[in-house]
């Protein structure tokens, strides 16, 4: 095989000799017999290419032993590709060759049935060569003229073509002992085109494991909950509602998000929704119908669906009051399934989230147990125990029209005469989830459980915590044009400084790279621990520390850090309100976040923040506990820095330690930051894990 390969150089070799000699090549061939212009021509090729010397030297006297046929025909192929070098004046002794080759060509399969014994001749001498100049000219007159008319622009545009007689003969080693499979190996040259067809399927192949997020079976699932960004957000369920759906379309599932159309809804979206129908739903314990209409707007293979009702969603907020706010709700969960049922579209799982859409289990298992939805399973997510919509049986049973027996102290009762509807929903789910582990078990004890400690305890059995991640779409170093620099792992501390000395600027703080820059990104309530955040500030604040607050929330602490502000000018900056873009550049430009909450289900600061390489300072609680790993400076190993009890000189402890680190030991600290901005947090690990809970549920 070797052997082949080494001969086909050669050829390749001689090939621009032509051109060099290819005026005295001609006028030989025109005056001399056929194999008198062999020998000329390849004297030619042995002054023009030295390299070539021994093949040219081993070719000469095998030439001698093949026959004037042979020669011939060798000669046709020669003169061919010189002709077609020269001039068109010359053309003419090309055509005379051209119909000897027709005169040829049935000779050829004379070749192979009456005189094996000049072939094997050919065969055995012309191991170097004939294989290779015999398959050329079947090459050039079937398929590729022009394969060797330019052989320096051709080889870049063909290597296929050359490539494919080289497999043959790898594919074919016995063929110098028996010539007439050479012969058949012509053919060959029409299955190379089916091995390049062959090679597009394969191409498609590897385009196909794009669909491996689709592996697992299909399965339908209905969103139903009080906000979704970026139609309308007060927190974290808002996030939750719009990153999950979208994520579990990547994992083969048909998603519709029903949420009401609010008239705080902007206006861009407002224009793009499309009505699909209305009707009017019995209500009211009286039988007191309402309007439902459903406009529809669809986006990232979401398919969000709107309950339109102006009597109850034309109020500038999604809540205003709780007395306000049980008629909405109560009309919102049923008008849910109403629509599910006109529309026509039965879901696999119905997923309802927090108080606002507790009833829909309720009322699915009531109500609606003889319509096409009771075949659907119901999951209810707690993302805040805190909030449980509360309020008097009657004026609940009013306003849901539900049946008197759910108000009994294993559904909806609680105390003497009040009905809570997360309650009822937690008695009617099939399975409840939190959005964290750590605060599954949490809820189930007298401190977190908000006096549902025990109905919970009760249904422990189909509890479940599932960690929330954050959209990368959004939360994206790299892409974030809300930062005043991009970043990524590989320039993270550079980068971070340049982003720290631009927020200092905008925020009216001293510019000084050795501040250590501690934010907080809250609502401004006691949940969040921003008592003990009021108790040690005037510890924290010292002449290498500045802090900086976003949010709004109870005067109290409004005012509080208003003061601060006043105080300690240009290293405290207090920010009353909220701003999406600000928050952003503030998890760009601290060195530290903090989020000592008194307990926090999951929280997305902490993960937010240690995606954009700032390091959180967080108490051991719920979701908190479950994603912050407390840094150890014996190996040097965790992502952040904690503290377990809700005490404030522990608070102030866990900000010693981290500004120690930073100060003393920068290099350990920079290593962190890389740690935590190479984590997932991605909403990916989260969407597999529901998409097994349903695939459970619906076996």
């Amino acid at each position: 095989m070797a052997r082949k390969q080494t001969t086909k150089t050669a050829v390749k070799k001689s090939t621009p000799a032509k051109r060099t000699a290819k005026k005295a090549t001609v006028e030989a061939s025109l005056t001399t017999e056929p194999g008198e212009e062999i020998v000329k021509e390849e004297i030619a090729k042995e002054t023009e290419k030295p390299e070539g010397a021994d093949a040219v030297k081993a070719e000469a006297p095998e030439e001698k032993k093949t026959t004037k046929r042979a020669a011939a025909k060798k000669t046709t192929a020669i003169k061919k590709t010189t002709t077609r070098k020269t001039t068109r004046k010359k053309a003419e002794p090309a055509e005379k060759e051209a119909e000897e080759v027709k005169a040829e060509e049935p000779k050829a399969e004379e070749v192979k049935e009456e005189k094996p014994e000049e072939v094997k001749e050919e065969a055995v001498v012309e191991v170097k060569e004939e294989p290779v100049v015999e398959e050329a000219p079947v090459e050039e007159t079937k398929e590729e003229p022009a394969a060797e008319e330019a052989p320096v622009e051709e080889t870049k545009e063909e290597p296929a073509a050359e490539e494919a007689p080289v497999e043959e003969t790898k594919e074919e080693p016995a063929a110098e002992e028996a010539p007439v499979e050479e012969t058949k190996e012509e053919p060959a040259t029409e299955e190379a085109p089916a091995e390049e067809t062959k090679e597009a399927p394969a191409e498609e192949v590897k385009e196909e494991p794009k669909q491996e997020v689709y592996m697992s079976p299909r399965r339908s699932i209905a969103f139903i909950g009080s906000e979704c960004y970026p139609f309308v957000k007060t927190g974290g369920l808002g996030d939750v509602m719009y990153a999950l759906p979208k994520a579990l379309v990547k994992q083969n599932c048909d998603v519709k998000v029903i949420i009401p159309r609010y008239k705080c809804i902007p206006q861009k979206y407002q224009e793009k929704m499309v009505y699909k129908g209305s009707f009017q739903m019995n209500l009211c314990a009286d039988g007191r119908s309402y309007y439902v209409g459903i406009m529809e707007y669809v986006w990232d293979g979401v398919v969000y669906d709107f309950i339109d009702n102006e009597e109850f969603f034309s109020s500038g907020n999604p809540y205003t009051n709780l007395i306000d706010d049980i008629p909405k709700y109560c009309y919102f969960a049923k008008a849910a399934l109403a629509a599910l049922n006109y529309l026509n579209w039965v879901p696999d799982i119905i997923h309802c989230h927090d108080w606002q859409a507790a009833l829909v289990p309720v009322y699915l298992r009531t109500l609606f147990e003889n319509t096409k939805l009771t075949t659907a399973k119901t999951i209810l997510t707690i993302h805040n125990l805190r909030f449980q919509g509360i309020y008097n049986i009657p004026t609940i049973r009013y306003w849901s029209g539900l049946p008197d027996y759910v108000f009994n102290k294993d559904a909806l009762k609680v105390n003497y005469n009040d009905a809570n509807m997360l309650k009822g929903g937690l008695a009617y789910a099939n399975i409840i989830t939190t959005v964290s582990n750590t605060y599954a078990g949490e809820i189930q004890t007298a401190y977190y459980g908000e006096k549902l400690d025990a109905h919970l305890r009760h249904h422990w059995r189909k509890l479940r915590g599932i960690v929330n991640g954050i959209d990368y779409d959004i939360w994206n170093t790299s892409t974030d044009s809300r930062l005043y620099a991009n970043y990524d792992i590989t320039n993270v501390l550079e980068k971070k400084r340049e982003n720290k000395r631009k927020l200092q600027e905008e925020l009216g703080l001293v510019q000084d790279d050795h501040k250590f820059v501690i934010g907080l990104i809250s609502r401004l309530t006691d949940q969040k621990g921003l008592d003990l955040v009021n108790t040690i500030l005037r510890q924290v604040m010292d002449e290498h520390t500045q802090f900086v607050v976003l949010g709004t929330g109870d005067d109290v602490y409004e005012n509080s850090f208003r003061y601060y502000e006043n105080a300690y000018k240009g290293n405290v900056c207090s920010n009353i309100m909220y701003d999406e873009t600000r928050a952003h550049r503030i998890y760009a430009g601290a060195d530290a976040l903090l989020v000592p909450s008194q307990f926090e289900p999951c929280g997305l600061t902490q993960l937010i923040a240690m995606h954009y390489g700032t390091i959180p300072i967080v108490r051991e609680t719920g979701g908190l506990k479950d994603t912050v790993e407390p840094y150890n400076m014996f190996t040097n190993t965790g992502n952040g820095f904690t503290f377990d009890r809700y005490d404030a000189g522990l608070l102030l402890d866990a900000i010693n330690r981290a500004k120690t680190l930073f100060f003393t030991n920068r290099w350990c600290w920079d290593e962190m930051v890389q740690r935590d901005m190479d984590k997932n947090f991605s909403w990916e690990n989260s969407a597999k894990q529901y998409k097994e809970l349903y695939l459970e549920l619906t076996r």
